[in-house]
């Protein structure tokens, strides 16, 4: 495909009183992307934890984050039944979820595609709230999705600010870094969307934010939430003014909407103006090589 149009969400996360006050908004969601078209929506990290309200808010939060893992597989089915009716690719965000053997705690995020099917990116950097309070543990592994949209990788929320896996992503073709995001202040927000426009321009990929907005006052962590949904794209000629294609009003409820040309992004790595992805290939020689000068 040549052009792709991409939704992006800012999700407002709002108290729930039943699953299906959750699937009403989320089907309303996917829904209206359909109407506009849309080959892919996005939707941000942690937005499940709306469900958390579904129980008693006042266990330790490391108890509520385990509960909330089970309703992981009914949501794996609303997600591949609402791909597969909209005929689109969603990223599902992420919702934690618990390994059947060591029975660690993962953020996990999801990849479906218009046939159901899906594939799974676990969060691979931890914040201090995840691995000290919500007692998750990280993934090992980056994936790289072969869609019919094109390569693309997901890193989510804090993991965008780790550059290695943005460059071996598009070292591997990728053209499209996903990153849902839930960031609770506007410094938090601006640490993940700086790295992604930084990534944008390191490695000639189109970037997707999405972002959670709202609070859950009674949840912790996720009290408050600051949060702007963004498509970036390299600084160059062929691309937008500012590197940005769409931003949202921060921290009001909306879905922003592009157009990416999948063309423009390729033939920026062969005759863009500067050529980093290429040129990144001597780094590593040039650090193996560091020297410390004393004065």
């Amino acid at each position: 495909m040549e052009r792709i149009r991409i939704a992006s969400l800012q999700y407002y996360i709002r108290p729930v009183r039943t699953f299906d006050q959750f699937q009403d908004q989320v089907e309303a969601l996917v829904e209206t992307a359909v109407d506009n078209r849309c080959h892919l929506i996005v939707f941000p990290e942690y937005f499940t934890v709306q469900l958390l309200t579904l129980g008693s808010v006042k266990r330790p939060i490391h108890e509520q984050v385990r509960d909330l893992a089970k309703q992981s597989s009914r949501f794996v089915d609303l997600m591949s039944g609402l791909a597969r009716k909209g005929g689109l690719y969603i990223v599902a965000g992420t919702i934690p979820t618990v390994d059947a053997e060591s029975e660690a705690v993962y953020n996990q995020g999801f990849l479906f595609s218009p046939t159901g099917e899906h594939g799974i990116q676990k969060k691979l950097h931890l914040t201090r709230f995840e691995s000290e309070e919500w007692l998750i543990s990280p993934g090992e592994r980056l994936r790289i999705f072969d869609t019919k949209l094109g390569r693309l990788a997901i890193t989510i929320c804090y993991d965008i600010e780790f550059p290695e896996l943005a460059r071996a992503a598009a070292r591997q073709g990728a053209i499209l870094l996903i990153v849902p995001s839930c960031t609770d202040d506007r410094q938090s927000f601006l640490r993940v969307r700086y790295c992604a426009q930084a990534r944008t321009i390191e490695n000639q990929v189109y970037v997707i934010q999405s972002s959670t907005v709202g609070s859950l006052p009674m949840v912790p962590a996720v009290s408050l939430n600051y949060g702007q949904a963004s498509i970036l794209t390299p600084s160059d000629f062929a691309f937008s003014r500012d590197g940005i294609l769409a931003e949202g009003t921060p921290n009001q409820e909306s879905m922003i909407i592009g157009e990416l040309n999948l063309t423009t992004i390729l033939e920026s790595r062969q005759h863009g103006t500067v050529l980093p992805l290429r040129d990144s290939s001597t780094t590593a020689e040039v650090v193996s090589k560091l020297e410390v000068v004393p004065l």
